[in-house]
């Protein structure tokens, strides 16, 4: 599935469940605009949205990246990974993180994990936001800063992080160069 079809699946889910864009938004908190914008552009400026509109609609927020099934184990080869879902800092503005998904196709997961490439645009909004779940990030190459809660942390290659994702966050490249980090976010049912 490439990242284009992920905002006609979230109209999908809702048209199934004989929702107006309206109800989901207001179902949301969302701004109308918005959620029209993800339907239809696809523009994503965190999980955080996705997240509640995937419990809005009742479903996992993996269910947007799936169009497979696997059986036990999943392998996700290297020459195969894909692009999923790309994040902006703002509608207009350049991409700023690049998720690629490590769970796409086993529907009885728990968890999310992700390979992301983090941006040097990624550090021009600092917008934080929260969410039910927890959060293990491995960096890879580059450096992260972590603004959680009131404290920021600067992680290198082959520092880690996990924290609960109900703190407001934000996490974005620090420097010039993209940096690269393993992310396993995990959302309670």
């Amino acid at each position: 599935m490439s990242r284009e079809n992920i905002g006609a699946r979230i109209r999908g889910f809702r048209e199934q469940r004989g929702m107006s864009l309206e109800e989901l938004a207001d179902r949301t908190g969302l701004d109308n605009r918005f959620v029209e914008a993800v339907e239809q552009e696809n523009v994503y400026p965190s999980l955080g949205p996705l997240l509640k509109i995937a419990r809005t609609l009742g479903i996992r927020l993996g269910t947007f990246l799936d169009d497979q099934l696997t059986d036990d184990p999943l392998i996700v080869r290297l020459e195969d990974r894909k692009e999923e879902l790309s994040m902006l800092t703002r509608k207009g503005r350049p991409v700023a993180l690049r998720f690629y998904s490590l769970g796409r196709g086993k529907s009885d997961r728990h968890m999310e994990p992700f390979f992301i490439e983090v941006l040097p645009e990624s550090a021009t909004e600092k917008k934080l936001s929260s969410h039910e779940g927890e959060e293990f990030i491995v960096v890879l190459s580059g450096e992260i800063e972590v603004i959680y809660g009131q404290e920021t942390h600067v992680l290198k290659k082959g520092d880690s992080i996990y924290y609960n994702s109900v703190v407001p966050h934000y996490l974005s490249c620090k420097g010039d160069h993209k940096a690269e980090i393993y992310a396993v976010l995990y959302f309670p049912e």
